[in-house]
C-alpha cells in the first residue's frame, strides 16, 4: 500500500480527517476533520499565531466574513480572472485542470501557460484522459469563484482567499492601531475555490484553511528592516529559476540575497524559513524557496517564491505557501473600485502602503506533517509528530483497573489536565494501550502501577524511543513541559530496567 493510503486509512480509522458528507456518498475535494485531526489543526494554528504574531509588536489577528460583496472581488479581479485552463475528455466527459494534468504527465512545471500552448502541448505529447484513455477537447476556463446570493438580490461571494478581509479593513484598523507602519493584519481562516478536479487528500481541496500575515508597509523603506543585523549571516534554502536545468537547491545568505531581493523581503523569507526548520522541525533537506518566473507568478507580484516541501507520496516538491510583495496592487484597486480614499498619513507624509504577504496553506501542511511524521518499524506504525504539535500533550493509564489504581491514574490525570491536553484509557492490556497512542502520536504516556501506591511515582515512557523512566507524581506537570520544550527522556527521571508493555 502506497504511503498516502495508509495514511488515509489511519486517519479514517483512528480520526485525523474523513471525505465530508461521507453517508451520501461524499463530495470530492471536501475533507471533514475528526477530533484528533482538529487538535492537529488547533495546535499548527496556534503555533503559528504565536510566531508570526511575534514578529512584530503592531501585527495583529482579524476575523473578516466569509461571505462577502460581490464587489470586492470585482475589484480584486477574482470575477474576472481568477480562472484555471480546463479540459475534457471526448469518450466519458471527464473534465481536468489542463496545467495540473501536464504536471503529472510531464513531471515539469506548466503554471502560468497560456491555453494555446498547453493545448500544443497535450497535442504534442498525446496526453490522454487518465480515467479512459479517450481523447481531449479544446481547453476552455472555469471560474473558481463560488457566488451566493443574499435575501433576493444582493450578489455576494464565498471568499476565494482570505487576503481581501485584510485590503478592505485595513483603513480602519489604521486607525484603530495608532496609525503606524508596518501594519500586519494576519487571519487564519476558510477559502473556496471551486477547483475542477481536486486530489491528493489534503493537497487539493475545494475548501480549504489559509493562514496569511498582510503586512503593510511604506515602499520607501523596502530596502531596510530593524532587526535584518540578526539574521543577516543565515542561509536560506534557495531554488531561482536559473537552476531549473540542474535542479539544485543553493545555500545562500540573507546578506548574499539582498543583491537580488530587498532587506525587507529577505528578512520575512528568513523568518519562514525559522519557522519551518526550528518551529515545524521539518528537515532541512526537504525545504527550499522557489522562485517563479515572471510567467508564472501572479502579474501584481513583483517578487514572488514559493515555500516547498518534498513529499515523498506525491513524487516532489509541493506548494505549501509563499511569499509575495504585491505592491500596492490591493489598496489601490479598491480604491479605485469603491471611489474611498485608501491612503494613510505615516512617516510625515501620505501614501498608499504596499503590501507583503506571507501565505500559508494550513491543510497542505497538515498532509505534510502526517506523511513526514509517518513510521514504521517491524513492531508497530506510529505518527513522530513534534511533540509540540500532537494532538494530545500526553495519555494517563491506570496499570490494571483494580487495586485503586485506577482510581489513581483519575487523580493524575485531573492534575495533568490543568496544564495540558491529556488522553484516558483504561481498555486493553498496557502494550495495547501504547501501540494505540503511538499510532495517533502522542509523545508521552503515564503509566500508574503498584510501585505508584507506594513511592508516589509513575512510569512516563517516550513515543519514539519505547525508553521509560520513573518520576514523582509532584514533579509530572514541570517534566512534561520540558519533555515537550526538547528535553531528553533520560535526564527526566530515573531509568526503568524492565520496560513495561513495549513487547506486546
Amino acid at each position: 500500500m502506497q504511503k498516502e493510503n495508509k495514511i488515509e486509512e489511519i486517519s479514517r480509522r483512528r480520526g485525523f480527517f474523513w471525505t465530508s458528507s461521507e453517508i451520501y456518498g461524499g463530495l470530492s475535494g471536501f475533507y471533514d476533520y475528526a477530533h484528533l485531526g482538529t487538535a492537529l489543526k488547533n495546535k499548527w494554528e496556534n503555533i503559528w499565531r504565536k510566531f508570526f504574531l511575534g514578529l512584530d509588536d503592531n501585527f495583529f489577528e482579524i476575523s473578516p466574513t466569509e461571505i462577502m460583496h460581490e464587489k470586492v472581488w470585482q475589484a480584486s479581479g477574482h470575477v474576472e480572472s481568477f480562472v484555471d485552463p480546463v479540459v475534457k475528455c471526448k469518450k466519458c466527459g471527464n473534465v481536468e485542470r489542463a496545467d495540473k494534468l501536464l504536471e503529472e504527465h510531464l513531471k515539469e512545471s506548466f503554471e502560468g501557460i497560456s491555453l494555446n500552448d498547453l493545448a500544443e502541448v497535450i497535442k504534442k505529447n498525446n496526453v490522454k484522459c487518465p480515467k479512459c484513455k479517450g481523447p481531449l477537447e479544446e481547453i476552455g476556463v472555469l471560474n473558481l469563484m463560488f457566488p451566493v446570493m443574499i435575501g433576493n438580490d444582493v450578489k455576494a461571494y464565498l471568499r476565494g482567499e482570505t487576503a481581501q478581509g485584510a485590503y478592505v479593513n485595513f483603513n480602519r484598523e489604521f486607525e484603530c492601531l495608532r496609525k503606524k507602519l508596518p501594519l500586519g493584519l494576519a487571519i487564519i481562516g476558510r477559502a473556496y475555490r471551486n477547483e475542477i478536479s481536486p486530489r491528493n487528500l489534503l493537497i487539493r481541496m475545494r475548501e480549504f484553511t489559509q493562514a496569511e500575515l498582510q503586512i503593510f508597509f511604506d515602499s520607501e523603506k523596502i530596502e531596510q528592516h530593524s532587526k535584518f543585523a540578526e539574521i543577516k549571516n543565515y542561509k536560506l534554502h534557495v531554488y531561482p529559476t536559473k537552476n531549473r536545468d540542474d535542479n539544485k537547491t543553493n545555500q545562500v545568505t540573507c546578506e548574499e540575497m539582498t543583491k537580488h531581493l530587498p532587506e525587507f523581503y529577505v528578512f520575512h523569507m528568513a523568518k519562514v524559513q525559522q519557522f519551518f526548520f526550528d518551529v515545524l522541525k521539518i528537515p532541512k533537506e526537504i525545504f527550499r524557496f522557489k522562485e517563479l518566473s515572471d510567467e508564472e507568478k501572479a502579474f501584481y507580484n513583483k517578487y514572488h517564491w514559493d515555500i516547498e516541501i518534498k513529499l515523498e507520496s506525491l513524487g516532489g516538491f509541493v506548494e505549501v505557501g509563499g511569499v509575495h510583495y504585491r505592491t500596492d496592487h490591493d489598496l489601490s484597486g479598491h480604491q479605485k473600485f469603491s471611489k474611498q480614499d485608501l491612503s494613510v498619513f505615516a512617516d510625515n507624509k501620505r501614501l498608499v502602503p504596499h503590501v507583503l504577504e506571507l501565505s500559508f496553506g494550513v491543510d497542505r501542511n497538515i498532509y505534510a506533517l502526517l506523511e513526514l511524521s509517518y513510521k514504521e518499524d517491524k513492531e508497530r506504525t506510529f505518527f513522530a509528530f513534534p511533540r509540540a504539535l500532537s494532538p494530545f500533550d500526553c495519555a494517563v493509564f491506570p496499570l490494571v483497573n483494580k487495586d485503586g489504581l485506577d482510581k489513581k491514574a483519575e487523580e493524575i490525570k485531573a492534575l495533568m489536565k490543568q496544564r495540558f491536553s491529556v488522553f484516558y484509557d483504561d481498555s486493553g492490556s498496557i502494550g495495547r494501550r501504547y501501540r494505540r497512542m503511538d499510532e495517533i502520536g502522542v509523545p508521552l504516556s503515564v503509566t500508574c502501577d503498584h510501585q505508584t501506591l507506594d513511592d508516589k511515582t509513575v512510569t512516563i515512557r517516550d513515543r519514539d524511543t519505547m525508553k521509560q523512566v520513573r518520576v514523582k507524581i509532584t514533579n509530572l506537570n514541570e517534566v512534561l513541559q520540558r519533555f515537550l520544550e526538547g528535553e531528553e527522556l533520560e535526564s527526566l527521571g530515573v531509568p526503568v530496567k524492565k520496560f513495561i508493555g513495549n513487547d506486546e
